[in-house]
């Protein structure tokens, strides 16, 4: 029955997060399904213990995604 469930049901995928301090560096790591609510959490492509008390590579950073905008289209000329 659980697997009914999930299919009907799914739920959004786990998303990683690293909370950055005032100066940049790494202060805490979490897997959630949002953005934590407090201030100074960015989205990260994977996570690593090493990170804790460093500056995080900015490579690992994820763009913020940009929710209900769609393009605009193009003007003919």
């Amino acid at each position: 029955m659980m697997s009914l469930w999930s299919l009907l049901m799914p739920r959004a995928p786990m998303r990683r997060f690293a909370l950055l301090d005032a100066s940049g560096t790494c202060r805490a790591l979490r897997e959630a399904r949002e953005l934590p609510g407090e201030p100074g959490w960015v989205e990260v492509h994977e996570l690593r213990a090493q990170w804790l008390g460093q500056a995080l590579p900015l490579d690992v950073l994820v763009t913020p995604r940009r929710v209900g905008t769609r393009p605009s289209p193009a003007l003919a000329a």
